[in-house]
């Protein structure tokens, strides 16, 4: 039964537009740093930004592969885009809203509602 239901939950999964999917994986980021800041806590709050760090890096990484079929001029808005959060998650407190106001409407842009 169990295994039934995983499959299931796979085939839907892997049937899901491959854009939302990636819009989905933002928000799960995003929420990790809007429940950090509204907790106010300090581990939270690393652990929130070392996700968006990695979110961001793999993003980079995406955009920068020979394979990817995104407009140049796209590709390099969001690596641009991309080097700015950095240079923020850099600083000693970054600022929370920006990080999560940016991921936002990159997550809304993907799922096609910018």
């Amino acid at each position: 039964m169990l295994l039934d239901l995983a499959r299931a939950y796979g085939a839907t999964r892997a049937a899901r537009d491959p854009r939302e999917q990636e819009a989905d994986i933002i928000r799960r980021v995003t929420f990790g740093l809007r429940d950090a800041r509204e907790r106010d806590d300090d581990l939270a709050r690393v652990k929130a930004v070392a996700d968006n760090r990695r979110l961001w890096l793999a993003m980079e990484s995406a955009l920068l592969h020979p394979s990817n079929q995104l407009p140049q001029q796209m590709r390099a808005g969001l690596i641009s885009l991309g080097r700015m959060v950095q240079r923020e998650m850099d600083g000693g407190d970054p600022d929370m809203a920006f990080l999560i106001e940016v991921n936002e409407q990159v997550a809304e842009g993907l799922a096609g509602r910018a």
